[in-house]
């Protein structure tokens, strides 16, 4: 069950919040736990083994939480005890075939690489201190759980959400009303552009890299910028939204990166609480900047390496963190003043340098990847050798509505715009126009799967 579906909207959603508002507020923790679990089990329905898996990892990073809190076995001990199990499951499931060159046949669980982030958070808060180890099996669960953001983030620590979690929920119409904007907002980001931009690049796939022309390449490239960054905003942004419906504020996860200047800019904008996670816990921890410029450079390529590996087991991602790692650090020892300091400069360099580095990213197989930088700059390779003449302008022609929207909503000017109408008259026929038009969209068959599942 995704949040853009039918039955979640009209079906899953109307049951938790309904529930969820009739019991006394000391059972809603038990509310959201209980529905999470069945939001995860339709997910994994076809592998049960997995739902125990999830289930298990709750308890066990519970008890050790405990453990680490309670100090009878040292604090050390039991949080090397717990690192060890969660980054194993993830190991096993997410890595095993690529780093032992295997093929174990395993499917990745659902939403592993989230909620395992999560756990470990928790864990080294309450060892460092910075959180108390949370009593209350129900409430933890709750954490861990939350249907809003356990599939595809955003990534929440515990000290984000333990207060609300615990006693003081931020509860209003006003807040619901808000929570209800993000959601549909969200819904219209990922199924009325993502969905629709994506066929274009599925349309390149389709074709053959080999049989495109430069423009088209380009072009394709493009939409898949586009299709990958609506569909985890317009997540993020149902996400924010179901929570403000709860009365919990999830953490905002993206800040218009595609206007950024430089892509270390881009970095602080883009999957925002992933990007707070390998600070708090693996920079930080590794010394940051304030180190020697040799160590320095390590921690960077360290966590750089890691975001890349954290997103896929593959050699794609592998290039692709070590790639940015190495654009970032040009940035901060060279060419990152200037950049800022020179906007249309800045901007010109990024409208190249996102989609290249999403082409590393969208393309696994490292020949395919060859072949589509061949189209892309044609004086480094051969060209097609059957292409259609015509392509990109049919394409440009077919898909125009969508990728102009795609423009005009990395922008700011939209979300102006939502502020200006904000208690208005208009607002209402706005905000049904975008869910509507959504629900008819996803009745008549045009949703796809969000991108981020997969890693």
């Amino acid at each position: 069950m995704v949040f853009s579906s039918i039955d979640f909207i009209f079906k899953f959603l109307p049951a938790v919040l309904l529930v969820y508002y009739l019991v006394p507020k000391k059972y809603q923790n038990a509310v959201i736990f209980a529905g999470s679990i069945a939001f995860y089990s339709v997910g994994a329905v076809s592998q049960p083994s997995y739902i125990l898996l999830f289930v298990a990892s709750i308890a066990v990073n519970y008890i050790i939480g405990l453990l680490i809190y309670g100090g009878r076995f040292g604090k050390t001990v039991p949080l090397v005890i717990g690192l060890v199990y969660d980054f194993g499951w993830l190991f096993l499931f997410k890595y095993a075939d690529f780093i032992l060159n295997t093929d174990l046949g395993l499917i990745l669980p659902l939403g592993i690489s989230f909620y395992t982030f999560q756990m470990v958070s928790y864990l080294a808060d309450v060892y460092r201190g910075k959180v108390r180890a949370e009593i209350s099996f129900i409430t933890f669960g709750a954490y861990v759980s939350m249907f809003v953001q356990l599939i595809a983030g955003p990534i929440v620590t515990y000290n984000e959400v333990s207060t609300q979690l615990q006693k003081q929920r931020c509860f209003s119409f006003a807040t619901f009303a808000e929570g209800i904007r993000k959601f549909v907002y969200g819904l219209g980001l990922k199924v009325l552009i993502a969905n629709q931009v994506g066929a274009l690049w599925t349309q390149v796939g389709t074709i053959g890299y080999d049989s495109i022309s430069t423009k088209l390449a380009w072009l394709g490239i493009i939409a898949y910028s586009f299709q990958l960054y609506f569909d985890f905003w317009g997540y993020s942004l149902m996400a924010i939204g179901l929570g403000k419906m709860l009365g919990i504020n999830i953490p905002k996860n993206f800040d218009h990166p595609y206007t950024s200047l430089t892509m270390t800019e881009f970095w602080r904008r883009w999957h925002i609480t992933l990007g707070s996670w390998f600070r708090e816990y693996v920079y930080i921890p590794l010394g940051g900047n304030r180190v020697s410029r040799p160590r320095w450079i390590f921690n960077l390529f360290v966590v750089w390496a890691l975001t890349g590996l954290w997103h896929g087991a593959a050699w794609n991602f592998v290039l692709w963190g070590v790639l940015l790692f190495a654009i970032m650090l040009i940035e901060k020892l060279f060419i990152g003043d200037f950049m800022n300091s020179h906007p249309l400069v800045g901007h010109a360099y990024m409208v190249v340098l996102i989609p290249l580095t999403w082409c590393i990213f969208a393309i696994t197989d490292f020949s395919q990847l060859g072949i589509y930088f061949s189209r892309l700059f044609p004086f480094f390779g051969n060209g097609p050798v059957n292409m259609f003449a015509g392509d990109f302008v049919k394409n440009l022609l077919d898909f125009k509505y969508v990728l102009a929207a795609g423009l005009l909503f990395s922008t700011r000017l939209p979300e102006r715009f939502f502020a200006a109408i904000k208690i208005h008259y208009v607002e209402i026929p706005v905000y049904l126009a975008i869910f509507w038009g959504s629900v008819y969209c996803l009745y008549i068959g045009m949703n796809d799967p969000f991108l981020y599942f997969r890693f």
